[in-house]
């Protein structure tokens, strides 16, 4: 892959490209130069038509191949340079997104901060003040951790504990770590399925994929949250449906929300902010467990469905999921 990876260099293909071009022009340079040395020394000798037709063919083939070489490198250079633009794009919304989820939270911070230094405050609303501090403080603790999960991913850096756990357990147990951190109510949220198999997951960054489609339902819900949350196995794999009743997702954008740093302006929800790293970090964490996420919407105002897949542990994937249980347990055997 590799390998393929550095022919298709933009810099490699517009060398190629060029030296293309020179040699399509040294060619018939050389050809053109050759038929009139030909027509100058012996032309008035012999008829034109007799000299070397089958050259001709050969020079014009040559120039035929080259030309649409030169073409090809160029379409080639051309869709990575607007690749580039549109990461380019994307990549100066992410600065300004970090940039006010950054400032917010300090802002309120320092505010809290000078008013209980300039002001006498009485205790009571010091031990609020501090509530919300500690608030802010964890809002940039989670910004930070996630551009810094997400780089360390790109990277293969982050240390992964796998492990082999009953599916249905520890869905069900991540599922209310999660409900009690975003402090919702036991009505919010449906709970239903059952998966009577095993599957091989790190629970921590398992918990972050869940926490992300939580906030995002939580952030595109026009009042309070609804969530029906449906698990179960099938012959191959674990099959886990997050649906809420928010906003919904518009057709042209259910496969680009997973984009690094894509976010979606919609008007009914136009103040909510983020970085477009969510749905990225989750995507990347569903594929290193070998799994794959999918996200539908029928349509405005009618919910949004994540269908996240698992490989069911000694049914499919043996291979993928053995290395795994080997990268956090090397001395063990599976």
């Amino acid at each position: 892959m590799r390998k393929w990876k550095f022919f298709l260099h933009p810099v490699l293909i517009f060398v190629l490209a060029q030296l293309a071009w020179l040699s399509l022009v040294g060619i018939w340079i050389y050809w053109f130069t050759s038929n009139y040395i030909i027509f100058d020394k012996v032309g008035d000798k012999i008829s034109p038509q007799i000299v070397s037709k089958s050259t001709n063919i050969i020079v014009l083939i040559i120039g035929l191949i080259l030309l649409v070489a030169i073409l090809i490198g160029m379409y080639l250079i051309f869709i990575y340079l607007n690749r580039q633009l549109n990461l380019t794009k994307l990549y100066d919304n992410f600065i300004s997104n970090v940039t006010h989820e950054l400032k917010s939270p300090l802002t309120s911070i320092q505010l809290y901060l000078e008013t209980m230094k300039l002001r006498n405050v009485p205790h009571a609303k010091q031990k609020e003040f501090i509530a919300l501090m500690m608030k802010d403080a964890n809002r940039l603790k989670n910004l930070i951790n996630s551009i810094l999960k997400i780089s360390g991913l790109e990277q293969k850096k982050i240390t992964y504990d796998y492990q082999i756990y009953d599916a249905e357990s520890v869905i069900k147990s991540i599922l209310k770590e999660s409900i009690d951190q975003f402090k919702l109510p036991s009505e919010a949220v449906t709970v239903k399925g059952s998966a009577p198999c095993q599957c091989v997951v790190d629970r921590e960054t398992l918990k972050i994929v869940f926490n992300n489609l939580i906030d995002n339902a939580i952030k595109y819900s026009y009042d309070s949250v609804q969530l029906t949350v449906n698990f179960y196995c099938d012959a191959k794999k674990i099959v886990v449906e997050l649906n809420d009743k928010g906003i919904g997702i518009p057709a042209k954008y259910q496969k680009q929300i997973f984009n690094k740093f894509h976010r979606i302006y919609h008007q009914d929800s136009p103040n909510v902010k983020g970085t477009g790293l969510g749905l990225y970090l989750v995507k990347e964490i569903i594929k290193h467990h070998g799994g794959k996420i999918l996200a539908y919407s029928e349509g405005k105002d009618k919910g949004a469905t994540f269908r996240i897949e698992l490989p069911i542990y000694q049914k499919t994937k043996k291979r993928y999921l053995k290395s795994l249980l080997k990268i956090s347990h090397p001395k063990e055997k599976y």
